[in-house]
């Protein structure tokens, strides 16, 4: 009687193990994956699409240029206003009357207190004139600053009427065609990064705690003859799931062959 009861305490701490391996990950974990980067697109300023320069499927690096609204006018625009900002001659003219002017003024006060030949009115007069080219060349200058100043705000409008990539990645849709209309905030264009791919995965709240960024994991796409992949842990939710007793975690998995995002996988702990 005592050997049945102890193997039957053997048979059920054996039991408990398997279910706790179990409820730990050892079955695998149904998600499904999703870009690791996904960008959609538009413009802040309303205008007509002049140029697209790339087509879905297309590669693309950050920072390159996908799509151009019609600029033509501001590009007039910024021509001459370019020539107004980098045109000098007024105040080097005004500089150089103002040099003229402290000249006279430096005469007068000699001729005033070496000989008399010059009032103190004149040296008065010659000091109010030199100061009054003074203020001339600073408005120039201002005016100038202006110019200068209208250029570059003209120059970001028509850098917003560009439309670069933020990320490197796949082009994954266009919405609007050349000679199309863009309103202000509608969808142009999507960009997609799936190299690494990324797994939401949902797991028990008893099982998560234990798991930590940076853990290893297994990915299994579907498909015949398909290597299990492995990826990693790269987010742990701060917040559980109180209806369903879960936590999320975030997956990534190496994408070298291009695999689409969207497909079924199983995510092994």
């Amino acid at each position: 009687m005592r050997i049945i009861r102890k193997n039957f305490i053997l048979i059920l701490v054996f039991v408990l193990a398997a279910v706790t391996s179990a409820s730990f990950g050892a079955e695998d974990v149904e998600a499904i994956t999703t870009p690791s980067e996904d960008s959609i697109l538009s413009f802040v300023v309303p205008g007509r699409i002049a140029e697209l320069l790339v087509k879905e499927g297309d590669k693309v690096k950050k920072g390159q240029v996908l799509v151009k609204l019609d600029d033509s006018v501001e590009q007039v625009q910024l021509a001459a206003l370019k020539e107004q900002a980098e045109n000098t001659i007024e105040i080097q003219a005004a500089q150089s009357t103002l040099n003229l002017k402290k000249i006279i003024l430096q005469r007068k006060k000699e001729a005033y207190e070496r000989s008399g030949a010059a009032t103190k009115l004149e040296v008065e007069e010659a000091t109010l004139d030199a100061e009054i080219q003074e203020m001339a060349l600073e408005q120039k200058k201002f005016e100038n600053r202006q110019n200068e100043r209208k250029y570059r705000q003209l120059k970001a409008q028509i850098d917003q009427m560009r439309l670069l990539s933020p990320i490197s990645g796949v082009v994954e849709n266009i919405v609007l065609e050349p000679g199309e209309a863009a309103q202000r905030d509608s969808k142009v264009i999507r960009v997609v990064k799936i190299d690494p791919l990324w797994i939401e995965v949902y797991v028990p709240v008893t099982d998560a705690r234990t798991m930590k960024v940076g853990q290893p994991v297994t990915v299994k796409f579907p498909g015949p003859g398909l290597p299990e992949k492995e990826g990693k842990i790269i987010h742990k939710a701060a917040v559980a799931d109180a209806a369903s007793d879960t936590l999320r975690m975030r997956v990534e998995v190496p994408n070298k062959e291009g695999r689409f995002a969207g497909e079924h996988v199983s995510v092994s702990f």
